[in-house]
C-alpha cells in the first residue's frame, strides 16, 4: 500500500508566486512521481480565527477544520512549511493549529489520570520547511531557530511524529533564480524518500 503524505503549506498568502507555495508543490510532485498519495492543505485559502478560550480548545472544530485535519490524520508522513514572520510563523499558520488541535486532536488530554498525555500523531512522521529573509546560519545563532524548534517539540514531537527533520532556506528573498531551482530539486528529491 502506498504512503499517504499530507503537504502543508503554512503561507497565510494564497498568491502563487511566494516562495513557500513553490516549495510545497515540488515537494508534493516528488512524492507523486515517487507513488505517493499526496494531499495537500493550503492555509492561505482558509478563513481562521486564532482561539480565544481554553474552552474551545476543548471542543472540536468545526467541519470545515475537520476535513483538513482528516487530511492529518490519513498521512503516513506530512511535510510542514511556512515563512519566519517576526521570529515565528505568520499568526494565520498558527491559528490554524489552534484549530485542528481542539478536541484532543495531535494529544489526548481527556484522562487526567494519566501522567502523560496520549500521543495521537503516534506512528508518523514529518519534515518541518522554513524560509525567512535573513540568512540561515543568523537564524541559528542569534535567534536560536526559537520557532522551529516550537513546532517540532511543542507540536510534533510532544503529539507523537517521529523521526521530525527540517530544512532552513535563508535569504530567500535575495538568493538567485538558480539557486532557488536548487532548492526546489532538493525538495522535490525529499518528496520522492518521504523525508
Amino acid at each position: 500500500m502506498a504512503k499517504h503524505i499530507c503537504v502543508l503549506n503554512g503561507h497565510p498568502d494564497p498568491s502563487e508566486d511566494r516562495f513557500v507555495h513553490a516549495l510545497s508543490r515540488s515537494y508534493a510532485k516528488g512524492a507523486e512521481l515517487a507513488g505517493y498519495s499526496v494531499e495537500t492543505i493550503d492555509i492561505g485559502g482558509i478563513a481562521l480565527e486564532p482561539l480565544g478560550s481554553a474552552a474551545d480548545f476543548e471542543t472540536p472544530p468545526d467541519s470545515r477544520i475537520q476535513e483538513e485535519r482528516e487530511k492529518i490524520a490519513r498521512a503516513d508522513h506530512i511535510m510542514f512549511a511556512f515563512p519566519l514572520w517576526l521570529g515565528s510563523m505568520p499568526a494565520k499558520t498558527r491559528a490554524f493549529i489552534e484549530q485542528t488541535a481542539r478536541g484532543g486532536f495531535y494529544l489526548d488530554t481527556s484522562d487526567k489520570e494519566k501522567s502523560w498525555p496520549k500521543k495521537m500523531m503516534a506512528g508518523k512522521s514529518a519534515r518541518v520547511i522554513v524560509t525567512m529573509g535573513m540568512p540561515a546560519i543568523a537564524y541559528k545563532l542569534l535567534f536560536d531557530s526559537g520557532a522551529l524548534k516550537a513546532v517540532e517539540r511543542g507540536l510534533l514531537g510532544i503529539s507523537g511524529f517521529k523521526p521530525v527533520r527540517h530544512t532552513v532556506y535563508g535569504g530567500v528573498d535575495a538568493v538567485s533564480a538558480d539557486k532557488r531551482a536548487t532548492w526546489l530539486d532538493d525538495v522535490r528529491r525529499l518528496g520522492a524518500g518521504a523525508q
